[in-house]
């Protein structure tokens, strides 16, 4: 579907949706564990969803609890371990969910089952064979489709041994991080990480390992890590802390249009690496100030004060904030140099070329480096019509500019959004 946002003041008091990383860590966690995980206030999204089939699929069951708001909680009751998957009946559908493919490709490769995996025509052009080749040196049988993509099927069993596997995503690492523990107690997995990105999402698994008391050692610089099997996967019980990656949306929103958000349920302790969006807000310019809600939690307020004002900002850890951080710059005095990410090349879209030709499109002066952007703003974008290119980031970023545009900008492809973020668009008004 098209959406049209006209210009205007974003000004919103909201509740920030649960992290998606998170979300289906958790998932696949208590898929794998031996009893019943409760996971409340999940992140109900496409991508979510996708997951959540994933696992059903691999033989885990669900019961799900609705309120008022939407889904109140999963209760997961997983497999009791490796030896519990079954065989599924048709190949495993990630859909849109890079997240879902990596991570359970590894998880589902400790089985002795033939399990297939495809996904969408975005998903049948990201390739995993990094992965692969590391699964297929620890003992695991893989089959794929041309340069490593969907249709791909795996068999264990998982024998371990030694790989080094260089991670332009940080997915790669992290599904053999969640995959290694669960394998049999005599097996060791060595593994070597000469190129890692996207850090903070390991500490978040590595995080999911120490709660589950992995057997594992690591190098300080995330560079090196041994793990032993043996590991049973115990159920959890908790809420899904609030996705950084999500709020940064409606954060820029009320910086570009002068407006002011007040984001709800965010955890500023939180490992997620984008939570960096706020630093980069300060120093571009609003204010932002973090305080407690009347409930004993957190909140963070943005405004849009004044001009804003380019930098230069290293989003190797990021590079989801890439179309938010490119959005913000074409609203900025002076030139903003977003470095460091070419792996955002390799995501849904090439998300560097995508947002300089879209934001191009607008009038904006955007140029393209190979590992970044450079755009010079200070002067609103010219409204008019922009392709989403099916990205669910790309869509939210694009759809914000149109808040402080000099004219309407009409973004094709919306209902991308709810990949991530489901009522984003209606949020705008």
């Amino acid at each position: 579907m098209d959406v049209r946002v006209a210009p205007h003041r974003f000004d919103r008091d909201l509740r920030v949706p649960a992290s998606k990383s998170h979300t289906i860590r958790r998932l696949l966690v208590a898929a794998f564990a031996d009893g019943v995980s409760a996971i409340r206030y999940p992140l109900d999204s496409l991508d979510a969803r996708s997951c959540l089939a994933v696992c059903r699929a691999l033989g885990a069951e669900l019961r799900e609890t609705a309120g008022e708001g939407g889904i109140e909680r999963w209760d997961l009751r997983g497999l009791g371990g490796p030896g519990g998957i079954r065989r599924p009946r048709a190949p495993l559908d990630v859909g849109n969910s890079g997240t879902s493919l990596f991570l359970a490709l590894a998880l589902a490769s400790l089985g002795t089952a033939d399990i297939t995996f495809t996904g969408d025509e975005q998903i049948a052009r990201r390739s995993a064979t990094p992965l692969l080749d590391a699964l297929s040196a620890l003992g695991v049988t893989v089959v794929s489709g041309g340069n490593g993509c969907v249709p791909i099927t795996v068999r264990g069993p998982w024998r371990g041994g030694a790989v080094s596997i260089e991670c332009p995503t940080s997915q790669y690492l992290s599904a053999l991080l969640l995959a290694a523990p669960l394998a049999p107690a005599d097996v060791v997995t060595e593994i070597d990480v000469p190129l890692l990105n996207e850090r903070p999402y390991i500490e978040m698994t590595l995080a999911y390992l120490d709660a589950q008391r992995a057997d594992y050692k690591r190098a300080d610089d995330l560079s090196r890590f041994v793990v032993r099997g043996g590991t049973t996967y115990r159920p959890m019980d908790g809420p899904v802390s609030a996705d950084f990656s999500s709020a940064a949306f409606p954060a820029c929103a009320a910086a570009v249009s002068g407006g002011r958000a007040v984001l709800r349920g965010l955890d500023p302790d939180d490992s997620q690496g984008d939570k960096a969006f706020f630093a980069m807000l300060r120093e571009a310019g609003c204010k932002v100030e973090w305080s407690a809600d009347a409930v004993g939690g957190r909140l963070v307020t943005v405004e849009g004060e004044g001009r804003l004002r380019g930098g230069c900002f290293d989003l190797n850890d990021t590079p989801d904030l890439l179309p938010a951080a490119a959005v913000l710059a074409a609203f900025a005095e002076g030139e903003t140099r977003l470095v460091n990410v070419a792996h955002a090349r390799i995501k849904e879209t090439d998300r560097i070329a995508v947002m300089a030709a879209e934001l191009g499109k607008l009038g904006v002066d955007c140029a393209e480096l190979p590992d970044g952007l450079v755009i010079r703003g200070g002067r609103p974008p010219r409204g008019g019509l922009v392709d989403g290119h099916g990205d669910h980031r790309v869509v939210m970023a694009l759809a914000v500019c149109g808040l402080g545009a000099r004219a309407p900008v009409i973004v094709t492809g919306a209902e991308a959004a709810s990949v991530t973020y489901p009522g984003f668009l209606e949020l705008l008004g």
